[in-house]
């Protein structure tokens, strides 16, 4: 006979950053769904859905979200917020969109409490690279045609093309590219990655709203991707795959169940 399962006890005074996941609320975890029918308050980011917020029924929501070109909370303030809210005898859930150590900036935040002396719990959630490819149909490895894959940022801190990013190192070593956040800078990453080698044809596909009633999916080549970029609004969050891996989507998709028709309909898995 198999044990319920039993999640952790979340005590007063103490803070989890937790992964909200790619979008759909029935990705999340059943530690994510626990800590938000358990929390006090919740300080979540932009682009966390009301389906999942809703979630955190008896929670004090604070809205803390960075959006390129939007409003934005800094980081000290966010780090200085949990420690106060911790420190009162809350407990706190640091709600991040995908995973807490994925782009998310959550190990600052991480390192931020430990200093403080609170004490934390990391829940890990679907990396929007992970479960946005896969709600496209597009598989980041596949036998005999990509057997590895790079998670890269599309932009640096002032919105900017990252510096810091060896691009031909990148061309050469990974067969599939995922780039989070580079929607804005897709027509230089792209005239980098070939001027390192990567053929002009090579396929890409934009992935848009993935795993939401909203998703949409753009495929083309990597000449074409600043063309294509052009047309996706600038607000939709939006993941770019680069790799022959593509070509497998048709095959995929056509058989694929769409996204949540109605993300509300998702039962709550939180246990009280």
């Amino acid at each position: 006979m198999t044990a319920a399962f039993q999640p952790p006890g979340f005590d007063p005074g103490t803070v989890w950053l937790v992964g909200a996941g790619p979008g759909d609320p029935g990705l999340l975890t059943l530690h994510a769904a626990h800590a938000l029918a358990r929390a006090d308050v919740v300080l979540h980011d932009a682009l966390v859905s009301p389906e999942i917020l809703a979630l955190a029924a008896g929670a004090r929501l604070e809205p803390v979200g960075k959006r390129a070109g939007g409003r934005r909370t800094a980081q000290m303030r966010i780090n200085e917020r949990l420690v106060q809210l911790a420190r009162a005898g809350l407990r706190v859930v640091r709600l991040k969109g995908g995973d807490p150590l994925v782009f998310g900036r959550g190990s600052e935040e991480a390192l931020a409490l430990a200093a403080a002396g609170i004490a934390l719990r990391i829940v890990p959630g679907i990396s929007a690279g992970i479960g946005g490819t896969a709600a496209a149909g597009i598989p980041l490895t596949h036998r005999g045609l990509a057997r590895s894959v790079a998670f890269v940022t599309g932009h640096d801190s002032t919105g900017g093309l990252p510096d810091s990013v060896d691009w031909q190192a990148l061309s050469r070593g990974a067969d599939v590219l995922v780039l989070y956040m580079g929607l804005r800078q897709i027509g230089a990453i792209a005239a980098r990655l070939r001027a390192a080698g990567r053929p002009a044809g090579t396929r890409l596909a934009f992935i848009s709203d993935a795993t939401t009633p909203r998703q949409r999916v753009r495929t083309g080549t990597l000449e074409e991707a600043e063309r294509i970029a052009a047309a996706i609004p600038a607000a939709s969050p939006t993941l770019i795959v680069i790799g022959e891996v593509v070509a497998l989507r048709p095959c995929i998709a056509a058989w694929q169940q769409a996204p949540p028709a109605h993300a509300a309909a998702v039962p709550s898995l939180a246990t009280a």
